[in-house]
């Protein structure tokens, strides 16, 4: 690939390079040539050489008329992966989205029908909710339980018939109502809840998935209510769901097929 093919320096292209290889996600593992356009801003015909070019060097596998990732780039990320910790390699992505929302981001694994924090990004902020790697809490309330219930069906049923104890007067204490929101949460693909499990708190969390499509952990945003009201919660959606979705690819997993 040359300056030639861009009229650019060489760093340039690489950031072009690097654009278009971002704009494949595991929600669109395929993307045809109009779309990387779209999604990158990149001009067509320097799209088009590109990727030409990439596709030729393994960057890319070409499907018909679509791209994906080539297998090369799996080649060449296995020994980035080889011998760390799982919790090491999302770490990083717990502290991008701490700064950019300024609140604490955690990653909830289920244990002992009890959820544990196991990585933490604390907010700086003075006032916070009180969490540490290691605390455990309820499954049945926040929404982090309310993810990890969503895909583990088992699990879930042996939560809804534990008997279920009202620890604010926003927790649901009815089988069947958390029924139905583990439901909505499995069909949205995310979770928000307010004053659960302590009152005048909020969060919000969405699902990493592992290697067969097994889920891994809830990726969950915390904080007090006063800073995160439901409106700033939905609004907050799309870059929590963008990083569970870098946390599963950086697991090496992938999102299970629709039920």
């Amino acid at each position: 690939m040359t300056d030639r093919d861009t009229g650019a320096t060489p760093l340039l292209v690489l950031k072009k390079i690097t654009a278009i290889l971002s704009s494949f996600s595991l929600a669109r593992p395929e993307l045809g040539l109009a779309e990387i356009r779209s999604i990158t801003g990149i001009p067509h015909s320097t799209v088009q050489r590109l990727v030409a070019n990439m596709a030729q060097e393994g960057l890319l596998d070409r499907h018909g008329d679509k791209y994906r990732v080539g297998l090369r780039v799996a080649h060449w990320a296995a020994p980035a992966t080889q011998g760390l910790d799982y919790l090491e390699l999302i770490t990083p992505v717990l502290q991008r989205l701490r700064d950019q929302l300024t609140e604490t981001v955690c990653v909830f694994r289920a244990s002992e029908r009890q959820r544990v924090c196991v990585a933490l990004a604390e907010t700086r902020h003075i006032l916070r909710r009180a969490v540490e790697v290691g605390s455990i809490m309820p499954l049945h309330v926040g929404s982090a339980g309310r993810v990890l219930l969503a895909w583990s069906p088992q699990l879930a049923d042996e939560v809804y018939a534990s008997g279920l104890s009202a620890i604010t007067d926003q927790t649901i204490t009815s089988p069947d109502e958390l029924k139905r929101a583990v439901a909505q949460t499995r069909a949205e693909g995310y979770a928000i809840t307010i004053g659960e499990r302590v009152t005048s708190a909020s969060g919000l969390s969405a699902p990493i998935f592992g290697p067969q499509a097994e889920l891994f952990g809830a990726l969950s945003v915390m904080g007090p209510t006063a800073r995160m009201p439901r409106d700033v919660c939905e609004s907050w959606v799309e870059p929590l769901l963008a990083a569970a979705e870098e946390a599963t690819r950086l697991l090496g997993g992938r999102i299970p097929a629709a039920a």
